[in-house]
């Protein structure tokens, strides 16, 4: 079973067609980059994968729950990083981590276990008495991974998540996401518009006004291509997609 299917997915603002029959897969525990230059559609997609946003055309399934048949089996599989903090400042950040999992409607007992589990899992044990607003970017957004993996869910959407980020920050998180993935089985949907978060063995998928003009592991397009990254992305963005 797929952690992710998109299914024909089309979605409009009134006349202006933001996603036009996007299909992909993501199978269990991969790493898959969805790349794209700013407004490609990938922010409509995540608010439909997150169910922010209503389908109009296609079905979208989350560990072969469907969003439209079975939105809230469908939203248990699935954690959030979204591109803007949605973290709580005042709080600690062991305060923000037993909040979500207070809405999830997880035990004391079991509360207290996963986030045990969360903190050690992303090095910030002795930062969990600290304020959100004392943390630095790359910290902010460990919590965040921290609270969307409380639930256990069998998939990882990071929305932009390294935007604001210096540079050094950004390749660790990347990297912290990765070791996640090999090390739980997690699969993660990381999306972006910056060529250096992707690696070869990555499955890539690039979106352009609205469809999808690529998608494989990323290694194999380049050899079907005979390209690098940089020249297919330019290609393929660069060029106007008929209606």
């Amino acid at each position: 079973m797929n952690a992710l299917d998109a299914r024909a997915i089309s979605f409009a603002y009134g006349a202006r067609q933001a996603l036009r029959d996007v299909s992909f897969s993501l199978a269990p525990g991969r790493f898959a980059a969805l790349l794209g230059p700013n407004g490609a559609g990938k922010s409509t997609l995540i608010a439909l994968l997150t169910r922010l946003y209503d389908l109009q055309g296609g079905d979208i399934q989350v560990g072969g729950h469907s969003l439209r048949e079975a939105p809230r089996a469908a939203l248990r599989q699935l954690g959030v990083v979204f591109q803007q903090s949605t973290l709580d400042l005042d709080l600690s950040v062991e305060q923000n981590l037993r909040y979500h999992a207070a809405l999830h409607g997880l035990s004391r007992r079991e509360t207290g276990l996963r986030v045990e589990a969360e903190l050690a899992r992303q090095a910030l044990g002795e930062r969990r008495r600290e304020k959100v607003r004392e943390l630095n970017g790359g910290h902010r957004r460990r919590v965040e991974i921290a609270r969307a993996l409380l639930h256990q869910p069998r998939l990882l959407l990071l929305d932009e998540a390294s935007v604001g980020l210096d540079p050094a920050s950004r390749l660790a998180l990347n990297q912290h996401v990765r070791t996640l993935c090999r090390e739980q089985g997690l699969s993660v949907l990381w999306t972006t518009h910056l060529l250096d978060e992707v690696q070869a063995d990555d499955a890539l998928m690039i979106l352009h006004q609205g469809r999808l003009v690529a998608s494989g592991q990323l290694d194999t397009l380049l050899h079907e291509q005979g390209d690098d990254l940089g020249g297919l992305f330019a290609r393929l963005t660069r060029a106007e997609v008929s209606a």
